[in-house]
């Protein structure tokens, strides 16, 4: 009895390592399989099996003989498939981690950063042409999205966007209050294409009104200069000469309405130079 129980330790330890022996040899068996699988799933174009395969072999790499290439040809097809389709984010998201696994190659690095070089040109063409929304899209996948900080090129576009909405309403406020200095200064600081092209119509009501208020300085000049006035065709000579210099426009109308002699003066709608 004494030696039965002595054995069945032993018997019992027996099973263990049997099984444990087994299993590593299954798993062995398994990892070399999976290279093979690898390449069947990547010629036929089962490119979701092939990354499944590849990601099990890379689980298995503590085993000898393991190899990475495999898989990297795997990511390589399956991340230009998904760039032909037009899914940028999970593109890079794969082309990345190419990148940076040991079965990257120089052209991998080439691609990923012509597929980001491609979504930035495309993200400002959007932006050039008015669409804000899609070139905030086109920057997501890169990590440059709007995040309000100021640090990405999200945030410098939204903030341009921001800017030249802004000066366009001040320009037409102060049209429509026939302040055309002021008006003239507010839209020439729009620097954006689109929102150049929306201003038109203002500047073509803030033309007419400067050119009417011409006509009005020179019926003045005909019957001498109004009381408390500035010499306008003066004035005017002087804008532009420090316009001339790089002086942006109110800047300068202020500048020579002071070398002149002259203050700014509101007066009721309009913005005139007097003594």
């Amino acid at each position: 009895m004494a030696l039965r129980q002595h054995r069945l330790p032993r018997f019992w330890l027996a099973i263990t390592l049997g099984s444990v022996a087994i299993s590593l040899g299954l798993v062995y068996w398994w990892e070399r399989q999976l290279p093979s699988r690898i390449e069947r799933a990547a010629a036929t174009g089962q490119l979701d099996d092939c990354l499944r395969f590849g990601e099990q072999l890379a689980a298995l790499s503590w085993l000898p003989g393991g190899s990475p290439l495999e898989r990297g040809r795997c990511q390589r097809q399956r991340a230009e498939q998904l760039w032909q389709a037009q899914q940028w984010g999970q593109a890079l998201t794969l082309q990345r981690q190419l990148v940076h696994s040991p079965a990257a190659s120089g052209g991998d690095r080439r691609r990923l950063n012509l597929w980001q070089k491609t979504l930035r040109q495309q993200a400002m063409a959007r932006f050039e042409a008015g669409d804000l929304n899609g070139a905030l899209a086109a920057l997501q996948p890169l990590g440059e999205g709007p995040r309000g900080d100021g640090n990405t090129l999200g945030d410098e576009l939204s903030e341009n966007w921001n800017r030249n909405r802004v000066q366009l309403q001040r320009a037409e406020q102060l049209t429509a209050q026939a302040r055309w200095w002021e008006a003239l200064d507010a839209l020439n600081r729009i620097d954006h294409p689109w929102w150049q092209l929306r201003s038109a119509a203002v500047r073509r009501r803030l033309e007419q009104g400067m050119n009417a208020l011409k006509g009005a300085d020179r019926e003045h000049e005909s019957h001498g200069d109004l009381p408390g006035g500035v010499d306008p065709q003066k004035l005017d000579q002087l804008v532009q000469k420090h316009i001339a210099t790089g002086m942006d426009e109110w800047k300068a109308f202020e500048a020579s309405c002071k070398q002149l002699g002259g203050r700014v003066v509101e007066a009721g709608p309009e913005t005139t130079c007097q003594r």
